[in-house]
């Protein structure tokens, strides 16, 4: 009976150990959550772009989430298969994406990514669930496919003509058009829009300013709820006052939340920001924003506080955006708490 004992002990140690060692394997960080309003619900965060640091900034809210909020949260990067490092230049790997099937809520950031059908299958699938989603920044223009690519999710490409703007466009409300404000020239402050101001996702938020420019938003349907609006300012500081002139008569929306029903005929909770650069969110009120965003999203508005806590865990000291500029052998698990 000893031995048994013994040898189920070992057992079970043996499949602990490989257990954590397949998990410190994978390719993506996860933050379990725990006590607090989230607990239970799960949300996968998916970052992948080549300019604003996204692979900085979702860990950063992935542990904020998780930690003062409570969520399990997963976090997804555009990976080099080489040598499992993040490499935001890889439009064609964010490994993980199987994760979305236990996901209660989506929050994108990717850039012009052209993901093989295997592991776009899983985003089509939570797109079309009625689940909710989260867009940030370049999440407008989130998937770019070749002309001549043979996928069958080629029309999320942010200018299809299939479906109109693609996965932004159709799903966010908007695609990429182009830069109202003046790309590191002209920086942005967000201004509540009046008839929102009770808006719950608008809690505590009342400082919303960042050193990327607005973009330009075209497309935006009538049914969509502006939040915010994008105020150009003339500099890059948030000092500087209001660009005087036509850019800001009227001001560009900033941010959002719009409804989508897809192929399960279930509305999806939508809310989109165009900001999002991981410098952006070195704003406490931009990040309490997404907190907000987050417990509407899942349907937990009433357990929002008047002033959500948006302190991140640990040092957040965020890159300046720009080609080029991510920083390079950081592996998934180098994020882990």
């Amino acid at each position: 009976m000893r031995t048994q004992t013994t040898w189920r002990t070992i057992s079970s140690l043996a499949l602990l150990i490989y257990a954590t060692a397949v998990n410190a394997a994978d390719p993506w960080v996860v933050f379990p959550g725990g006590d607090g309003p989230g607990k239970g619900k799960h949300i996968v965060l998916i970052a992948g772009d080549e300019e604003y640091r996204s692979e900085e900034a979702m860990p950063m809210l992935g542990k904020l989430l998780s930690v003062r909020h409570g969520f399990k949260c997963t976090v997804l990067f555009s990976i080099n298969p080489q040598d499992g490092t993040i490499d935001p230049v890889n439009q064609k790997n964010i490994p993980g994406l199987e994760n979305l099937q236990t996901a209660d809520l989506m929050i994108i950031a990717t850039r012009f990514r052209e993901l093989p059908d295997e592991q776009m299958q899983h985003v089509d699938r939570y797109v079309h669930s009625g689940k909710p989603i989260i867009g940030l920044r370049t999440a407008t223009h989130a998937f770019k496919f070749e002309a001549n690519s043979t996928s069958r999710y080629k029309h999320y490409h942010f200018r299809s003509t299939e479906w109109p703007g693609g996965f932004g466009q159709q799903i966010l409300g908007e695609t990429w058009v182009n830069h109202h404000g003046h790309h590191k020239v002209e920086s942005t402050r967000g201004v509540i829009n009046p008839a929102q101001k009770n808006n719950p996702i608008l809690k505590g938020v009342e400082d919303v300013w960042g050193p990327t420019d607005v973009y330009t938003v075209a497309n935006l349907p009538e049914t969509a709820t502006v939040l915010l609006y994008g105020q150009v300012l003339a500099g890059m500081k948030p000092s500087d006052p209001p660009l005087e002139g036509k850019k800001n008569d009227p001001m560009m929306p900033l941010a959002w939340t719009r409804t989508f029903t897809g192929r399960s005929g279930k509305p999806s909770k939508v809310f989109c920001t165009t900001m999002g650069a991981s410098v952006d969110l070195a704003c406490e009120d931009l990040r309490r924003l997404i907190v907000n965003a987050t417990y509407w999203a899942v349907d937990l508005e009433d357990k929002l506080s008047a002033c959500a806590d948006a302190e991140t865990v640990g040092d957040f000291k965020p890159t300046f955006y720009g080609f080029g500029q991510f920083q390079p052998h950081v592996k998934p698990s180098d994020h882990a708490l």
